[in-house]
Parts: structure tokens; C-alpha cells; sequence
């Protein structure tokens, strides 16, 4: 996986530490908001023109990764919980 240069950053002195666009006020939730209520990206950008297209698409594309490093193929038990299993079982 390209490592890419982070679009979101938390500040306690930017909106009390609320992950926002770099260089903006645009919380990361607001984007995640618009998308959830079924709206089209181009509305968000038109609302929040200090955000720029390229910014989601990374933002988006980093997310799926963090995701998808963090999940587990379907079925694999943890070493730990089953070595415990096999002992206790």
C-alpha cells in the first residue's frame, strides 16, 4: 500500500481538536454526513469550496486502508483465543 500524506489532522487550537481538512475548518465528519445522507460529492464541494476533490479522494482512500489493514480474513480465530480454547476445551 502507497503511503500518502495525510489530508485530516486534529488541533486542540483548530475547532477544540476535531479532525478537520489540512488547511481548513472542514471537520471530516461533515464530508462523512453528506455522504451518508445520500448526497452527491460536487454538493459538498460546491458548500465547502476550501476543500478540494483531491483532499476527499485521499481522505476516502486512506480510510479504506486504515480499514482494511485493521480487519481480519473471515474465519481466522487469534492465535491467543485459540491456543485458550484448545486448553480449556
Amino acid at each position: 500500500m502507497k503511503q500518502s500524506e495525510p489530508v485530516i489532522h486534529s488541533d486542540p487550537e483548530i475547532m477544540g481538536g476535531t479532525a478537520v481538512f489540512i488547511g481548513t475548518r472542514v471537520p471530516l465528519a461533515t464530508l462523512l454526513d453528506y455522504l451518508q445522507a445520500g448526497q452527491p460529492l460536487s454538493e459538498f464541494l460546491e458548500d465547502f469550496p476550501t476543500v478540494t476533490r483531491e483532499q476527499v479522494i485521499a481522505a476516502l482512500e486512506q480510510a479504506k486502508e486504515t480499514l482494511l489493514a485493521r480487519a481480519r480474513p473471515a474465519g481466522r480465530v487469534p492465535a491467543k483465543r485459540l491456543k485458550r480454547e484448545l486448553v480449556v476445551g
